[in-house]
């Protein structure tokens, strides 16, 4: 494994524990010293995301971490909650039977998962997923969320 910070290919693991899907290895470089976290998976068989107008495309977890990072960006959300997030929606969505699945049950999840994460990074996807048109659609979302 190569060292992110000095590109050495010298590393040593230091600690390893499976996350759902996936190993956590968090390893040290042996020339700089500075450790670094990778995360180790299996290939599985490819999901399919059905969009709303009926398009179908594969899915991409690098799109649903960004769409989380955009978020929670510039709020005290850590990366590795975001990783750990990103991780659950994942597992979810692979642990389905059906290897389709619709972009609504994703953006559910994302929903679910950011309003434990940051109330104001959920109200921000919620926006955009929601196509929110105007402040009272904003407004009515702060109104459930408080209720809650």
């Amino acid at each position: 494994m190569e060292c992110i910070y000095c590109g050495n290919k010298g590393t040593r693991v230091i600690d390893k524990r499976d996350s759902p899907g996936k190993i956590r290895r968090r390893r040290e470089c042996l020339r700089c010293s500075k450790r670094f976290t990778t995360y180790e998976q299996a290939e599985s068989a490819e999901i399919i995301v059905v969009k709303k107008d009926g398009r179908r495309e594969p899915f991409q977890r690098e799109k649903l971490l960004r769409s989380i990072r955009i978020a929670c960006q510039k709020r005290p959300v850590s990366e590795e909650k975001i990783d750990k997030a990103v991780m659950n929606i994942e597992f979810r969505i692979k642990k389905r039977k059906s290897k389709e699945v619709p972009a609504n049950i994703i953006g559910k999840q994302i929903m679910k998962k950011l309003m434990s994460l940051d109330r104001v990074a959920y109200i921000r996807f919620a926006s955009v997923y929601r196509s929110f048109e105007d402040i009272k659609e904003f407004e009515k979302e702060v109104k459930e969320l408080k209720k809650r």
